[in-house]
């Protein structure tokens, strides 16, 4: 017989209390996967889309939410090199990672880096694939261009000022809703930090730029803060949007699109290949880990919960008063 795993559901639509505990059979690694006996679980924005109804996940992935987890390779499938088993890892899922025990593709698997704890572990994946995957792959950012981040705080935000400042010796701007998470910000090597809800910000942003603009906008609000942003790009600067919080729909002039070369993009990491996201793993693992391992680049969790106090986890998440990341420990 299969052997049972704590899994934790999503009963559903709603607030954190549509969360339950639950037991399924423990899954089976198919070709090219391995199976991680999961030992924390890193909590991200697209587990509570998914919590409320507004983000469900692709045809062929688990129902269960967690795109971030790290562990000890148990088990592995047929293609995969025995190795690696024993090994620990954390690893970009493409969904249940709110389990005991996780089967995810071996390509997106990471090593855990030197003097980390697995709870940090946990925390890296999905922040530093997104953060990589639209600075570095999407928006071609360059040597001593300029970043600016909307929701510096964020562990994506994070992760992408720290890749375009020891990466590229770029100059990051972000902004953040309170002085703490803006202090934070510059603690990780932004150079400006402004408040989003000040009118003025992006005057603050045009004059910390001398009037010139930045290259590179990372965005997941949408909406009403499009335009604005378009405003803000130089010549051959590019958008790009990791989600609409703020609205699907904005009036935008695309007759200063043309006349300034600009570049407005989007996109959606977990629907792409396990070769797409492969290819992430190996150029993190090349040039982010190494920095990690030094100290040069850090991690935040913010909090750290127990695997059956899920649902406070994802109150905390909701409340959006966390800096960093919020990270579930599976193991005692």
């Amino acid at each position: 017989m299969t052997e049972a795993m704590r899994v934790i559901e999503i009963a559903g639509a709603g607030g954190p209390e549509v969360l339950r505990m639950a037991e399924r059979p423990r899954p089976e690694p198919r070709p090219d996967e391995v199976r991680i006996k999961v030992a924390a679980i890193g909590l991200n924005r697209p587990d509570i889309q998914q919590r409320r109804g507004l983000y469900p996940p692709p045809p062929d992935a688990s129902d269960l939410p967690g795109l971030d987890v790290a562990g000890t390779v148990d088990a592995v499938g047929q293609g995969v090199d025995t190795a690696i088993l024993g090994r620990q890892v954390c690893a970009l899922t493409n969904g249940g990672g709110y389990a005991e025990f996780c089967c995810v593709p071996a390509v997106q698997t990471m090593p855990v880096p030197q003097g980390f704890s697995i709870e940090e572990a946990a925390s890296l994946p999905e922040v530093f694939f997104t953060a990589w995957n639209n600075i570095v792959l999407l928006a071609r950012f360059a040597d001593k261009e300029t970043l600016l981040i909307q929701g510096g705080s964020s562990g994506v935000g994070l992760a992408a000022t720290q890749i375009a400042r020891h990466l590229f010796d770029g100059t990051v701007i972000v902004t953040a809703s309170t002085p703490e998470k803006r202090q934070l910000c510059l603690e990780f090597g932004a150079s400006h930090a402004f408040d989003y809800r000040d009118p003025g910000w992006t005057d603050q942003v045009r004059a910390a730029t001398g009037g010139q603009g930045v290259d590179v906008i990372l965005d997941g609000q949408a909406g009403p803060y499009t335009q604005p942003e378009l405003d803000l790009l130089r010549s051959d600067g590019r958008l790009v949007l990791i989600a609409s919080h703020l609205g699907k729909t904005a009036a935008i002039n695309l007759n200063g699109i043309v006349r300034r070369r600009l570049t407005l993009t989007g996109s959606t990491l977990r629907p792409r290949s396990p070769a797409y996201k492969g290819q992430i793993a190996s150029q993190l693992t090349d040039r982010v880990w190494p920095l990690i391992e030094t100290g040069q680049i850090r991690t935040h969790i913010h909090e750290v919960f127990a695997f059956d106090d899920m649902r406070r986890a994802h109150a905390l998440m909701d409340s959006n008063d966390q800096m960093g990341k919020v990270v579930v420990r599976v193991a005692p």
